[in-house]
C-alpha cells in the first residue's frame, strides 16, 4: 500500500501529541496555569504586579538549586545538604565582605566553599562507596555548624564597602524591570538544558542513571562524573546563596533550613525520577513554580501556612504515582 506525504506527517504529529500527554512536566505546566487562573478569580491580590513580582523572584532560589539537583538525581543520587550549603556559602560571602574585602573576593570565597563541599561529597560517594543519603545528610549538619562557627551564630547585615553592590546584585532589576534573580535563573536553566541535551557530559549523566554498570563497561568515567554532579549541585546552592544574600540584605544561620525538601520536591514534581535516568532543566523550573504557587495561594486563600508541607508532600506522592503508572503502561 502506497503512502501519501500526509501520512508520515500525521503519524509524527500523533507521536508528538502522545509524548506530550505522557509527559509529567506537561501536566505540571497545566496545573500551574489552572492554579494561576483560579487564584486570579478567587482572590484580588494574586494577579497584582507586586504579588507576581514576588512569586517569580521567590521561585528562583528553589529553581536554581533544583537545576543542580537535577544532575544528581539523573545519576540516581540525592543531595540533602543543599540548604546548609546555601547557608554556609551565604555566610562566607557575608563574613568576607564584612571584614572589608571586595564583593569579587567574597563571591570567589563563597563559590570555592560550595565547590569544596561538593567535591568532598562526591569523593566519598564515588570513590569510597558511601551512600549518597548518608554522606549528604552528614554534610547537612556539618555545613550548618560551620556557618555558625564562621559568624559566631550572629546575624550579618553589614557587607563592607561593597554593601550596595551586593544588594543591587540580588535585589535589583537591571533589564526591563525584571528581577535580577529571575534573569540568573533563566540563564542557568538555558546552560543546564544545553549541557543535558547537547553535550557528551550530559549523555554520560543519563547513561549512569540508566544503568551504571553498563555505563562503566562502555568506558564512561563514572566516578569522575559523579564527583562533578555533586560539585554542580553544591555550586548551584552557593549561587542561590549569593543571590539570596543580596536580596535579603542579611544572613542568619537558619537561612535555607528545610530547603532541601522543596528542592527535591521541585525536581521530582517536574518529572525527574529518583531512580535515575530522567530529568530536565525545564521540569525543575516548572516544579519550583508549582511549589511557589501553592505556598503563595495558602496565604491568599486564608489557609493556615502549616498545611504547606501537606500540599508539597502530596504533590511529591502524586508525581511518583504518575511515574509508576507511566512505567507500568510501558512494561505492558
Amino acid at each position: 500500500m502506497a503512502l501519501t506525504i500526509d501520512q508520515p506527517i500525521e503519524h509524527k504529529q500523533q507521536s508528538l501529541a502522545a509524548r506530550l500527554f505522557a509527559s509529567q512536566t506537561f501536566w505540571v505546566v497545566i496545573a500551574v496555569i489552572l492554579a494561576c487562573v483560579f487564584l486570579s478569580f478567587a482572590t484580588d491580590a494574586f494577579a497584582t504586579s507586586k504579588n507576581l513580582y514576588n512569586i517569580t523572584r521567590n521561585i528562583t532560589f528553589v529553581a536554581i538549586i533544583a537545576l543542580g539537583m537535577t544532575f544528581v538525581i539523573i545519576t540516581g543520587g540525592i543531595d540533602l545538604s543543599v540548604g546548609s550549603v546555601l547557608c554556609l556559602s551565604s555566610m562566607v560571602l557575608a563574613v568576607t565582605m564584612h571584614a572589608g574585602y571586595s564583593i569579587e573576593v567574597g563571591i570567589l570565597a563563597s563559590i570555592a566553599t560550595a565547590l569544596a563541599i561538593g567535591a568532598f561529597n562526591g569523593v566519598l560517594i564515588a570513590y569510597l562507596g558511601f551512600p549518597p543519603f548518608v554522606v549528604t545528610l552528614g554534610m547537612l549538619s556539618i555545613a550548618r555548624s560551620l556557618a555558625m562557627v564562621a559568624s559566631n551564630n550572629t546575624v550579618v547585615f553589614q557587607f563592607g564597602p561593597d554593601h550596595a553592590k551586593l544588594l543591587s546584585l540580588g535585589g535589583g532589576a537591571w533589564v526591563f524591570g525584571i528581577a535580577n534573580p529571575v534573569l540568573y535563573m533563566i540563564l542557568l536553566a538555558l546552560i543546564t538544558g544545553f549541557i543535558l541535551r547537547w553535550t557528551k557530559f550530559g549523555r554520560h549523566i543519563f547513561a549512569i542513571g540508566g544503568n551504571e554498570h553498563a555505563a562503566t563497561l562502555t568506558g564512561v568515567p563514572v566516578r569522575q562524573i559523579k564527583v562533578a554532579v555533586y560539585m554542580i549541585s553544591a555550586l548551584s546552592a552557593g549561587i542561590a546563596g549569593i543571590i539570596q544574600t543580596g536580596w535579603l540584605g542579611a544572613v542568619t544561620t537558619n537561612l535555607g533550613t528545610g530547603m532541601e525538601l522543596q528542592v527535591i520536591a521541585a525536581t521530582v514534581i517536574g518529572g525527574a525520577n529518583l531512580a535515575g535516568g530522567v530529568g530536565t532543566a525545564f521540569g525543575a523550573i516548572v516544579g519550583a513554580a508549582l511549589i511557589e504557587v501553592i505556598r503563595n495561594s495558602l496565604g491568599l486563600l486564608g489557609i493556615n501556612a502549616f498545611w504547606q508541607g501537606v500540599f508539597i508532600g502530596g504533590a511529591i506522592l502524586l508525581a511518583v504515582l504518575f511515574d509508576r503508572i507511566r512505567n507500568f503502561r510501558r512494561s505492558d
